[in-house]
């Protein structure tokens, strides 16, 4: 049954969209803002000045002198559109902060906060029954997400091959409510879902960097993330004017595991080319099953999941990165990706997307620094699937890398 919009959607969180009730919500864009404008793609990209947490064993490629700071906001506007009905909503939030930093030669450091998954949305829907009873409607809202603190090192073994891990603590709560009433009874009926999560995540990655004729260099990145149990127990709280009921489903919330893999070809300094494809293993997880032992009534949850892949491609492209011109060294990113959902609704798969990206690195300039850089990206993401919402997201991400000279040895004569 298709969703029906009424009213301007609304959201507290990364996110408006009213497919993030399934699941764990909307799963959250973790590339940070140097390659948002490539798409987000990163598991071959491999350079000292920026922090790239989509593979972790890019950290050893940071030098000794580098302290490294990077934050990002980002503001969106999305378009519904359903059965000739059209919406339109926005909002914005705090991407991520990390940092990244050398321990010791060939071993790089990095440590920040990033998002995990976004619920957030309000919608109804409103359905005629009879001229005794009027319409019933049915409002549909929720709020919450995931995030992730983390540490994570990356070594260099040979000149070659590195290795990374990220060590994650993931926490979070959602709130999903549905509300129903009949215009002519003040009877009442609701339903809210609620999970709390507490758990950890560790993420694996390696890199391959082989030199080409003239100076060209092709890396190869692979990382996996391992799927476990995570601790929390959903619960669904059922009522209505004379009786409310709450059942729990046990164990219900896992981490599927996911595996990825990048190549990116350097033409000297001067373009980057990178192309990303994960799979994730949702379909070995199973859908929340809940049970009240109050009353010995079970309810199997209205999704479940299924495996998602992704697909991108994108380039970063600087003139001339020591140039004496100011636009010579601005980097030029474009990026495209494909990516089918991680849910069914019945026997109906969730919204697949296609994305485009393009987006600019503008060097910063002063007395004190020359090194930073702010990052600026555009996205268009349009999501769609058969008989319900489609989706036409528009997203500027502004994020700032801080890139300083903070152990450098002052020489005093």
């Amino acid at each position: 049954m298709a969703m029906m919009l009424s009213g301007a959607l609304w959201a507290q969180s990364g996110t408006n969209s009213p497919y993030s009730q399934y699941g764990l919500g909307v799963l959250a864009d973790q590339s940070q803002s140097f390659s948002r404008g490539m798409n987000g793609v990163g598991l071959g990209f491999r350079r000292g000045n920026v922090v790239n947490t989509l593979n972790p064993a890019s950290y050893s490629s940071v030098d000794s002198l580098t302290m490294l700071f990077d934050v990002a906001v980002s503001g969106r506007i999305t378009h519904f559109k359903e059965n000739g009905t059209s919406v339109n909503a926005n909002n914005a939030n705090i991407e991520y902060a990390v940092g990244s930093f050398r321990l010791l030669r060939g071993l790089g450091f990095s440590f920040g906060i990033l998002p995990f998954s976004n619920v957030g949305y309000h919608y109804s829907v409103k359905t005629p029954i009879n001229t005794t009873y009027g319409s019933e409607t049915e409002t549909y809202s929720g709020s919450g997400g995931l995030r992730q603190v983390f540490a994570g090192a990356g070594l260099s073994i040979t000149k070659q091959l590195s290795v990374g891990a990220n060590m994650s603590f993931l926490w979070g709560s959602t709130t999903n409510t549905m509300t129903s009433t009949v215009n002519s009874s003040v009877n009442t009926m609701s339903r809210q879902y609620s999970a709390t999560i507490q758990s950890y995540k560790l993420d694996l990655g390696l890199q391959w960097l082989q030199p080409l004729a003239n100076g060209d260099r092709l890396a190869l990145g692979a990382v996996t993330s391992i799927g476990h149990k995570m601790s929390g127990n959903p619960e669904l709280v059922i009522a209505n004017s004379s009786v409310a009921d709450t059942l729990t489903a046990k164990d219900a919330v896992s981490l599927p595991m996911s595996y990825g893999v990048g190549v990116a070809w350097y033409k000297g300094q001067q373009l980057v080319v990178d192309a990303d494809v994960h799979v994730t293993n949702w379909g070995s997880i199973d859908s929340p099953v809940y049970y009240s032992e109050k009353t010995g009534k079970t309810l199997t949850s209205a999704w479940s999941y299924k495996n998602s892949y992704k697909v991108g491609v994108g380039a970063d492209y600087v003139p001339n990165y020591i140039g004496r011109k100011y636009f010579q060294r601005i980097h030029y990113k474009v990026g495209a990706g494909y990516a089918t959902p991680y849910y069914k609704t019945g026997t109906d798969n969730g919204p697949s997307e296609f994305s485009l990206s393009a987006g600019l690195g503008l060097p910063l300039q002063n007395a004190y620094n020359n090194r930073s850089v702010l990052n600026i990206s555009a996205q268009w993401v349009h999501a769609s699937a058969k008989d319900r919402i489609t989706e036409n997201m528009f997203r500027v991400t502004v994020g700032l890398t801080f890139n300083e000279r903070w152990f450098t040895k002052w020489k005093v004569e």
